[in-house]
């Protein structure tokens, strides 16, 4: 009568254990008894692999290019303009003394001349009939609704009092809330306000991505998308058609050759 053959033998060589309930190892598949199961145990030729894989840069980061910045960031912040690397803190054209600052790019040239006249056209004679009609963007208005927006807006605490701003902040058409109450520093660049703003109201914001659109903050008598490179106090000061602490403001997403919004009234009411 022939022997049964029951049971495997270990895979270590040194070992050859006849084991009836062999471990089959999950990594390289080779029969295993209960001393050597483990990985380490039998010196497993998949973690071997697996450790001479891992590169000594897999986490590469990605250092700002602004003088005297020891920032970092893991993922490539790059300026649209002049294609050098930054850290959040330092994206902005205004933030990194940018070297293509006061370099418009040629092919808005002429759009942003037209949207200009277009512009000028509209303060003259749609935004004063507007602003005839009441009070509600007025600085008198603002005043009053300034006290109400410093007992519910959210922003930095860390800021000092004397540098707030406060707005009543109109968010992009189809977002969940109509309006948020909100306060910045005055002395921050638009494109600071405008990310500050996203983050607040938890919106998507891809202004750092060569993206169609992008979120913009528009001023509520004109309509215009004030420029990212601008400050918050330069719009305060404006003596045409200024900003006013504690006045309304609007974010709204933009085509990058659209420099305005038509119809403003649209959401207030």
């Amino acid at each position: 009568m022939a022997e049964l053959e029951l049971g495997q033998h270990c895979g270590v060589p040194e070992c050859r254990q006849l084991d009836f309930l062999p471990f089959v190892c999950d990594g390289c598949s080779g029969i295993f008894c209960l001393q050597h199961r483990s990985r380490d145990a039998h010196g497993c030729s998949e973690v071997n692999i697996r450790n001479n894989s891992l590169k000594p840069d897999q986490h590469k980061s990605y250092p700002c290019s602004y003088k005297d910045c020891n920032g970092k960031e893991l993922l490539p912040v790059l300026c649209p303009y002049c294609g050098k690397h930054f850290c959040l803190r330092h994206r902005h054209q205004s933030d990194h003394e940018c070297e293509k600052l006061d370099t418009p790019k040629p092919r808005m040239a002429a759009t942003q001349q037209l949207v200009q006249h277009i512009i000028d056209s509209k303060k003259s004679d749609e935004v004063k009939s507007k602003k005839r009609k009441g009070a509600k963007n007025s600085e008198t208005a603002a005043k009053v609704a300034l006290m109400k927006l410093k007992m519910h807006a959210c922003g930095d605490k860390s800021l000092p009092q004397t540098e707030r701003i406060y707005f009543q902040v109109f968010l992009p058409k189809g977002s969940k809330e109509k309006s948020k109450p909100m306060f910045f520093c005055s002395k921050w660049s638009i494109g600071k306000v405008v990310d500050f703003a996203a983050s607040l109201a938890s919106l998507k914001n891809n202004n750092n991505k060569s993206t169609s659109q992008k979120l913009r903050l528009c001023h509520t008598a004109s309509g215009e998308a004030l420029p990212f490179e601008h400050t918050l106090e330069t719009w305060l000061s404006d003596k045409d058609y200024p900003l006013y602490n504690g006045g309304n403001i609007i974010l709204e997403y933009l085509d990058n050759d659209v420099l305005f919004i038509e119809d403003t009234e649209s959401y207030f009411s």
